[in-house]
């Protein structure tokens, strides 16, 4: 039994459609915690949650709080590349990089309904295979500097344009975004935004989410019977 208790469900059986989807940073010093800026940016709209610590001292409990932030918002935490830390506190979901463990292995260990989101960085055809293999999400990047990943290929709008015509799963974009180069993504066929520093890196991660949130539009009300 994963440490959440068995009485907890996944907060969907499907990735969401679209939104802002926020990346854990890596912290030093005094100041705000990983809770903190998640909390914050949470009320400010994300709407996917990624646990991505290369080295974190207490990756458990810090996960584990994480999942009761996102359970509260009923939105997904998705832990990055770790299988075995996602299904030990029970996480949404994982998401894996090219070295990391196979779908198949993913969805043997966190079951049917977690969502599984895979790294195609440029490449249309590795999305095309991770769809076939049952891949929730895909995702590609980075498409701008990147002081995550500062070294990695870029990727190109054209990317996102062929990925919309041949995928049915929900495609995400990383990779240096920020409210001001956002758009031309969206407009390329990303349906979310990955964004790490975009959203923590200025201090007010609530009013930066904020920010996302408003480059897409608002949900329309329901109809009346």
């Amino acid at each position: 039994m994963s440490i959440r208790g068995a009485e907890v469900a996944l907060v969907a059986h499907t990735f969401p459609r679209q939104g802002l989807y926020v990346i854990t940073r890596e912290l030093s010093g005094a100041g705000q915690t990983v809770l903190d800026e998640v909390d914050a940016a949470i009320r400010g709209g994300a709407g996917v949650v990624q646990y991505r610590v290369k080295h974190p001292v207490a990756p458990l409990a810090e996960a584990c709080a994480l999942l009761a932030l996102c359970r509260r918002a009923a939105i997904p935490l998705i832990i990055n590349d770790d299988i075995e830390l996602a299904a030990a506190v029970g996480a949404d979901g994982v998401h894996l990089g090219r070295e990391d463990d196979s779908i198949q292995a993913a969805r043997r260990r966190l079951g049917k309904k977690a969502c599984i989101g895979v790294s195609c960085y440029d490449d249309v055809e590795r999305a095309v295979w991770a769809e076939q293999e049952g891949a929730d999400y895909v995702a590609f990047g980075r498409f701008f500097p990147s002081q995550t990943k500062p070294h990695a290929p870029c990727a190109q709008l054209s990317t996102l344009c062929l990925a919309k015509q041949r995928l049915l799963v929900p495609i995400v974009a990383i990779g240096g975004i920020t409210v001001d180069n956002a758009a031309a993504l969206l407009a390329a066929g990303a349906d979310w935004l990955a964004v790490i520093e975009g959203v923590f890196g200025g201090g007010d991660p609530e009013r930066a989410a904020r920010a996302f949130r408003k480059l897409w539009p608002a949900e329309p009300p329901p109809e009346r019977a």
